[in-house]
């Protein structure tokens, strides 16, 4: 027998009402917002996610799905939806609409990771941009809309913790700080950071090593080097959350894992299980790294199946609201035309397909938990009158094999 793939997960039909419990949820927030929907391919150039993630980054070194086509170009399916949903707002002309621009995805995304509990090869993120604001206001907006998120959903034990790693001309006294601190002892880093000295020491602060996490532990801290600009920015963001008594915390270990990040980063996390379940930050250089004019952003991604995990759903999947039990060519025929006739009014219906005896499709109508089951043989057809019976309680009434009388019995 043919498995699935190593890091993928079939959702199968009991799962799957829940995550669409939680999408229609997360939906109505951003309506409520007003974001809107935005869908990009699953497969982009490889060049758009090494110019944007980052050359240093893991996902680019180790973590890509990259291969040629048959036209010899590189592919990558996307590991990540910011880049994707960049390149469309810049190639399709979206700097022209009012401004600012503001979209969420709903994407699966592919990296080759270590699989374990809440991180697989074939994940989905649920994100939202917000395209031209340079605004400290816009920071705010994008936090609190994912902090609705975790309210919507009754999740509790959520952090949110903040950083700002600044702008690439404070950064780049700080990067000369943190090369000092870090070269005193480069020879005890992991391979990956070495790698990273002298290309982008700050990725060196992301390292999940544990040897290197120790040697990070007095690193200095970027929010102390802030150029004037950043610094009333994140000072601005602080003090509007706190006015909105938004708790938080400060952490500069914040980085992020992608290079594209500026100013402002947050993550919110699990404080049961100290993951993180919902990242983001300002990427003020991204479009114009892909080629656009100068346009700030900022934006978040959250896992899925990481917040599935979190999740308690309130609802029960949706049973079938009647199951028609017949047998025979005209018998068949009336139960296939109410069948359509009450689907039509929204209600779910169950009929055989598979020309089962009366006792077999009993059964069957009792495995599916069918809120009512109505039977039509030949007495019941040439009298025009029907039994319905109710599952739960074993109660039967008759009435008129109609639609008007079938949709009563069921409303009551």
């Amino acid at each position: 027998m043919i498995q699935k793939p190593k890091g993928t997960k079939d959702l199968l039909p009991e799962e799957s009402f829940k995550w669409q419990e939680v999408e229609n949820k997360l939906k109505k927030i951003f309506d409520s917002y007003n974001f809107k929907e935005i869908r990009v391919p699953v497969f982009e150039h490889t060049e758009l996610f090494q110019r944007s993630v980052g050359e240093t980054t893991d996902v680019v070194q180790k973590e890509m799905y990259t291969f040629e086509d048959k036209g010899g170009r590189s592919i990558t399916l996307r590991p990540e939806g910011t880049a994707g949903v960049i390149r469309a707002y810049l190639e399709n002309g979206m700097g022209s609409m009012p401004s600012p621009t503001k979209l969420w995805y709903n994407m699966a995304m592919y990296r080759y990771e270590n699989v374990q509990k809440g991180r697989l090869r074939e994940f989905h993120q649920i994100g939202a941009e917000i395209i031209g604001s340079s605004s400290y206001l816009a920071d705010v907006e994008i936090i609190l809309m994912a902090n609705e998120i975790f309210k919507k959903l009754n999740i509790p034990n959520i952090k949110l913790t903040l950083n700002s790693i600044g702008c690439p001309k404070c950064r780049q006294e700080y990067q000369k700080v943190l090369k000092e601190f870090i070269g005193k002892n480069l020879e005890q880093y992991c391979d990956t950071c070495k790698s990273r000295f002298e290309k982008n020491p700050m990725r060196i602060l992301d390292c999940k090593e544990r040897k290197c996490k120790e040697l990070n532990i007095n690193a200095p801290k970027m929010i102390d080097y802030l150029c004037e600009e950043c610094k009333e920015h994140f000072e601005n963001v602080q003090e509007t959350l706190k006015n909105l008594k938004l708790d938080y915390e400060i952490n500069s270990s914040i980085v992020r894992g992608l290079d594209y990040y500026t100013k402002t980063v947050f993550e919110f996390i699990d404080e049961t299980t100290s993951l993180t379940v919902l990242g983001g930050g300002r990427y003020d250089e991204l479009v114009q790294e892909l080629g656009g004019p100068k346009t700030s952003a900022i934006g978040f991604a959250l896992g899925v199946e990481r917040l599935m995990e979190m999740y308690k759903n309130e609802e029960e999947d949706k049973k079938p609201d009647l199951y028609i039990l017949s047998a025979g060519q005209n018998e068949n025929q009336k139960a296939l035309e109410l069948s359509q006739e009450l689907r039509s009014k929204g209600y779910i219906i169950e009929k055989d397909i598979c020309e089962r005896s009366f006792g077999s499709q009993m059964k069957y109508s009792n495995k599916i938990n069918a809120r009512y089951l109505l039977v039509i043989g030949e007495n019941e057809l040439q009298s025009g009158k029907a039994k319905i019976k109710e599952m739960k309680t074993g109660v039967e009434s008759e009435i008129s094999l109609n639609l008007e009388e079938i949709i009563k019995a069921i409303e009551k």
